[in-house]
């Protein structure tokens, strides 16, 4: 009876528990988007932000956000890929793998903010860029490449043993075992990371506050001359994100319209992480059934 009623009430505890979580995200989304939502619309997605008049919206904006995340994950993504192959299939047992775990976990707990006033001292003042979309991007990869790194790890690791094995058996080198077998195997958990991490970097500021900065000139977009000063592509360009455009607009906005452009930027940026989110689920579901088809 007693281990009856201890199964009850544990399993009572984590019940509520789960609802206070599902309640806290629910109201969490429901303010951001009753309250956000009536504010977007194609005008507002579509024309530039104002420092003084009411009614800008949030082109630029939305487009350095995507554009920096882009930069960001071209950077990210071989070197978190090629962390996550030596630690799972060359690092030996011992000291030295030890410490570079180690530095890993140390790199994951920094808090986004030393990121970005390191990225200062390293990718703006030193460089001499300024801020810049590559000096943002650069902070940006410190802070996805512990998640990356550890995500394709266990990723690699978990493929099967007798599928590396058979392969390695038949006389083919160790490097395209990786290329040909563990990494197609294990594409889908990998993905599925890289998809997530992006969503985290999608919603970061406080980098950006120190790196990319906080102004965005003024884009022409016809322009996709990379070398030009007013093209979108000039990654050595200011460019405030979204999520750094909703701090500046509550801190130091001066136009009139303040928090309808803040409520609206919220939600077009909860949504963005949502669709993140759930794009990580559904593409690594369906590469799941396809690999798990032809096997």
């Amino acid at each position: 009876m007693k281990s009856k009623t201890a199964d009850r009430i544990a399993t009572g505890v984590f019940i509520a528990i789960a609802i206070i979580i599902i309640s806290i995200l629910v109201g969490l989304f429901s303010f951001i988007l009753v309250n956000g939502l009536k504010h977007v619309s194609f005008d507002f997605l579509t024309t530039p932000s104002s420092n003084v008049r009411a009614g800008g919206g949030i082109r630029d904006q939305l487009f350095n956000s995507f554009y920096v995340l882009f930069i960001t994950m071209l950077i990210a993504i071989p070197l978190g890929l090629g962390g996550a192959i030596y630690m799972a299939e060359y690092a030996k047992p011992g000291k030295v793998t030890d410490i570079i775990r180690s530095c890993i976990e140390v790199l994951a707990s920094l808090p986004s903010i030393v990121i970005g006033m390191f990225g200062l001292l390293m990718f703006v003042n030193l460089t001499g860029w300024g801020y810049s979309i590559v000096g943002g991007a650069l902070a940006l990869t410190i802070i996805n490449l512990p998640s990356i790194v550890r995500v394709g790890e266990d990723a690699i690791r978990s493929v099967p043993r007798d599928l590396k094995e058979a392969s390695l058996a038949l006389g083919i080198t160790k490097w395209h075992t990786i290329k040909t077998v563990i990494l197609p195997t294990a594409f889908p958990s990998i993905l599925t990371g890289v998809i997530l991490a992006a969503g985290r970097v999608f919603g970061e500021a406080a980098a950006l506050l120190f790196t990319a900065g906080l102004s965005t000139p003024r884009l022409d977009y016809t322009n996709w001359n990379p070398f030009s000063d007013q093209s979108p592509l000039n990654i050595f360009r200011p460019a405030e994100t979204l999520a750094v455009h909703i701090w500046s607009v509550n801190t130091q906005g001066l136009i009139p319209d303040v928090e309808e452009i803040s409520s609206g930027s919220a939600a077009v940026l909860v949504i963005s992480v949502l669709l993140f989110n759930l794009l990580a689920r559904w593409i690594g579901s369906i590469i799941h059934k396809k690999i798990t088809a032809t096997k």
